[in-house]
């Protein structure tokens, strides 16, 4: 796992990249729904991504995920800065 951050005029940028088994396409779209996961029953919830989204764009920031299956994804989080 690979964490970066920076710093821009007016915003920050923070940066979490794993060389993991990526997300597929077909459910990139879906995953920060809430409720939704790819675990087996009782396994997870399917909140935390969902709640990260929400906390993010509550404070004026956007989350963009790039992935690549059999390579791994990286979350980019944009987050503005308030004076």
């Amino acid at each position: 796992v690979t964490v970066a951050t920076n710093v821009y005029k007016n915003h920050i940028e923070v940066s979490i990249k794993d060389n993991g088994a990526g997300i597929p396409e077909n459910i990139k779209d879906k995953i920060f729904q809430p409720f939704f996961t790819t675990k087996e029953t009782g396994k997870g919830t399917g909140l935390g991504l969902s709640l990260a989204y929400d906390i993010v764009k509550a404070h004026g920031g956007e989350v963009k995920v790039n992935s690549i299956e059999n390579e791994g994804t990286e979350f980019i989080i944009t987050l503005p800065f308030v004076i």
